[in-house]
C-alpha cells in the first residue's frame, strides 16, 4: 500500500510551520545577544581592576582608587532586610487573594492597588521612603528605612508570582485534602505551598535583582556617599554598589576608566550568583513535583 502523500496544503503548513520556528529563534537571540554583548563589555572594561584587594579594600585617594568592600556588604545587608521585609508580607497578601479572597470590590480594589504600586516610578517610592521611614516613623537616613522602601517598592513582584504559583497548583489536590477533613489553612501549609515554592522562587529572584541595582530609593533614605567603614546594624547608613556606580561616574574626577566597569561588573556578579542559586534550589524542587 502506497504511503500517503502531502498535499499542497500540508506542504504550506510544513513551510509556515518552519518559518514560524525560526522566527521565534531569531527573536529569542535577539533577546539573549545583547546580554552576553554587554556582560563580555563589562569583561574585558573592568577585568583590569579585579582583584582580591579590590573586593575586599574599602575606596581610597578620593574613591578614585582602593576597594569597594564597604559598598559590597551594604548591598547584601540591603538586599537581606528588604527581602526580609517584603517575602513574608508578599507572600501572605498572596495567600489570602488566591485562597480566602472572594471575587468583590474589595479583592479588585487590592488588586487594583498592587498593580498601581508596580507601576510607580522609584523616585516615587524614594520621597515616599523619605516621608514614611525616616522622617514619620523616625529611622533616620538608614539601612532600615532604605531597605523598607525597596521592600515596598518591589512587593508587587512578589506577590503577583506567588498568587500565580498558587493558583497553579490543581484544584484536585485541594479538594483531596478536604476530603480527608483537612482544613483550608492545613491544605495550605502542607500540600499547595510546598508545591508551588519554586514559582514563589521566581519572584524572589526577580526582586533581588531589582533591589540589588536601586540607586534612587536608597540614595534618599540610606544609602551614604562614602562611608570607610562597614556598618554595625540596620540603624546605621551605608554604602551601596549601585550608589557608588553613580558616584564614581558622574560625581568624582579622575577616576580610571576601568574602575566603574570593575564595580558594574560586581554587582551583575552579585545578581547573577544570587539568582544561579535560586534558580538551582527552583530547579530542585520542581524535581520532585508528581503533576
Amino acid at each position: 500500500m502506497a504511503g500517503f502523500e502531502a498535499s499542497a496544503l500540508n506542504r504550506r503548513d510544513q513551510k509556515v510551520e518552519r518559518l514560524i520556528r525560526w522566527l521565534f529563534l531569531l527573536m529569542t537571540l535577539l533577546l539573549i545577544l545583547p546580554v552576553f554583548v554587554i556582560l563580555i563589555f563589562l569583561v574585558i572594561k573592568g577585568w583590569p581592576v579585579m582583584s582580591m584587594e579590590f573586593l575586599f579594600t574599602e575606596p581610597s585617594n578620593g574613591m578614585t582608587a582602593g576597594g569597594i568592600f564597604p559598598a559590597l556588604v551594604g548591598t547584601v545587608w540591603l538586599v537581606a532586610v528588604a527581602l526580609l521585609f517584603s517575602v513574608p508580607i508578599g507572600v501572605a497578601a498572596a495567600i489570602y487573594l488566591s485562597e480566602y479572597a472572594s471575587d468583590n470590590w474589595l479583592t479588585r480594589v487590592i488588586n487594583l492597588a498592587i498593580i498601581n504600586l508596580a507601576g510607580v516610578p522609584s523616585i516615587v517610592h524614594a520621597l515616599f521612603g523619605v516621608g514614611a521611614f525616616v522622617l514619620f516613623f523616625g529611622f533616620g537616613t538608614s539601612i532600615l528605612a532604605a531597605s523598607l522602601t525597596l521592600g515596598i517598592m518591589t512587593l508587587p513582584v512578589v506577590i503577583v508570582s506567588t498568587r500565580e504559583a498558587l493558583q497553579a497548583v490543581p484544584m484536585a489536590f485541594r479538594e483531596a485534602c478536604w476530603n480527608m477533613g483537612a482544613t483550608r489553612w492545613q491544605t495550605i501549609r502542607h500540600v499547595v505551598l510546598p508545591n508551588a515554592l519554586s514559582g514563589i522562587l521566581t519572584g524572589i529572584i526577580l526582586e533581588v535583582s531589582r533591589t540589588a541595582g536601586e540607586t534612587a530609593p536608597i540614595m534618599f533614605t540610606g544609602a551614604a556617599f562614602f562611608l570607610p567603614f562597614l556598618p554595625q546594624g540596620v540603624f546605621d547608613e551605608t554604602m551601596a554598589l549601585s550608589l557608588h556606580l553613580f558616584v564614581i561616574s558622574t560625581q568624582v574626577p579622575n577616576v580610571p576608566e576601568a574602575l566603574p566597569y570593575g564595580v558594574a561588573l560586581v554587582l551583575i556578579g552579585i545578581v547573577l550568583a544570587m539568582n544561579s542559586l535560586s534558580i538551582a534550589f527552583r530547579t530542585v524542587l520542581r524535581r520532585r513535583k508528581k503533576w
